[in-house]
């Protein structure tokens, strides 16, 4: 079977001779051939040579074209930040009110880098798309709404359900037309990413962002392509509701247990995917890392439906040779024999990363854990709200950002015993874990902490 063919047919649920491999290339294809991913993003010559390069080096069965959730909110007006080494962030939302969403232009394909990706898929489809199931990746409606609200649409979840119906409405259909863009391009693969959906109740999932999912997953299933959806963060608690929703497949981030994904997937008949770590182990770990990794999500994920991916877009300095050495985990069962006997556990205890001493500082320390608020759409949103909650609290606030890109940020989550981000802490005690709080609770949960302080 040729990798297109694995991948599809793991899609339907059949038996495979093995489980497909798919890493998640995005701005990291622009570390393969030494460019800046403000300046990859931007070239249709440089992400096909990018995904080549990855196609080459790492042996994947499937590859999205580009993973960048700025695209449709770009094209809509938002404005960006660009950096070096992750996809843009949104810096600006146009909508100061939701009724505000009927004045936005349709989403044109000649805006933005519609015209780049285009190019690009083209490129791709005609060199690649036999032998690799390539992924059309898309901006979910929450997500996308997210963007163009920015923070205060958690808020409008409890004082304007209506106007989120309507506003969501608009966003899957922006969606659905983003997926038959890539299926026009011949893309067999739509990948729902809406990651803003980690940060939200089941009640308000089901309600609100399911509808809009379904909307999206039956027009691609009409269209006769496949869909996916991916979703980052810990969403433990809506995964019944994601897997009961109309995709094909679901996948997930570190942050869930890969066997709760697949009990879940099993009773709905859907196929599964993930969720390698990230940062700890494909970005700073070492090939051995990266084997026992890949490892343990063979043992835990295995069954029918069920592929080996990154749980999210791979950092862009991922070193090549631990995702080369997935590929060998994935392809070979006797390599993973040999890696189960080589391999020597080590534990860090951190015994370096100390706290601060809370009590004897003045004010309240909000600490922020995040992958990178520059490049994790929850992780921007909870720490702008951090942020916003801190200028009007009546209290002397300092935010922190911890991220766990680097070791102190990976010492500072365990020390702060955080087994989930992105995460707000008050003061070193954790409040809100993987769930964004509007910013009157939140102000009203720092302004609490600092009464309490003051009778200490």
């Amino acid at each position: 079977m040729t990798g297109k063919e694995l991948v599809l047919a793991a899609f339907r649920r059949e038996t495979t001779p093995r489980v497909p491999w798919v890493p998640f290339v995005g701005v990291h294809g622009g570390f393969l051939i030494g460019m800046p991913a403000h300046e990859y993003l931007r070239s249709a010559e440089a992400i096909v040579r990018g995904q080549l390069m990855a196609a080459e080096l790492y042996r994947p069965d499937g590859l999205p074209v580009v993973f960048d959730l700025q695209v449709e909110a770009e094209a809509l007006g938002c404005r960006l930040a660009w950096a070096e080494d992750v996809p843009p962030s949104v810096v600006s939302h146009p909508l100061e009110t939701l009724a505000d969403i009927t004045a936005l232009p349709e989403l044109s394909f000649d805006a933005g880098r519609f015209p780049v990706i285009a190019a690009a898929t083209r490129g791709l489809v005609e060199k690649a798309g036999a032998g690799l199931a390539l992924y059309g990746l898309i901006t979910g409606p929450f997500t996308l709404l997210s963007h163009l609200r920015g923070s205060e649409l958690f808020l409008d979840l409890l004082t304007d359900p209506d106007g989120v119906r309507a506003a969501m409405d608009r966003c899957a259909d922006t969606a659905l037309r983003c997926a038959r863009f890539y299926l026009d391009l011949g893309v067999p693969i739509v990948a729902v990413v809406d990651p803003m959906t980690s940060q939200v109740s089941t009640e308000h999932f089901t309600e609100f962002i399911a509808p809009a999912l379904d909307r999206v997953f039956t027009g691609v299933r009409e269209a006769g392509g496949y869909s996916s959806l991916f979703v980052c963060g810990d969403a433990t608690r809506n995964l019944g509701a994601m897997c009961a929703t109309a995709c094909d497949n679901v996948s997930i981030d570190e942050n869930i247990p890969l066997v709760a994904l697949r009990e879940h997937a099993a009773h709905h008949r859907k196929s599964y995917g993930g969720n390698m770590r990230l940062t700890t182990v494909l970005l700073m770990g070492t090939p051995d890392d990266a084997k026992l990794d890949a490892i343990r999500c063979l043992d835990e994920g295995y069954g029918p439906g069920f592929l080996l991916a990154p749980g999210c877009d791979l950092p862009y300095a991922t070193p090549d040779r631990n995702l080369r050495v997935v590929a060998d985990m994935a392809r070979d069962p006797y390599l993973r024999d040999i890696a189960r006997v080589a391999a020597q556990a080590s534990a860090d205890a951190f015994d370096d990363i100390v706290l601060p001493d809370y009590a004897q500082e003045i004010g309240i320390t909000v600490d922020c854990v995040t992958l990178d608020s520059a490049a994790c759409a929850p992780c921007q949103y909870m720490l702008d709200a951090a942020v916003r909650a801190a200028e009007r609290a009546q209290a002397p606030v300092r935010v922190k950002e911890h991220k766990i890109k680097n070791r102190a940020g990976v010492g500072m989550m365990c020390r702060l015993g955080l087994k989930n981000i992105p995460a707000i802490c008050l003061d070193g005690q954790p409040r809100f874990i993987s769930i964004i709080p509007d910013i009157d609770t939140l102000v009203a949960a720092i302004e609490d902490a600092w009464r309490a302080k003051k009778k200490r």
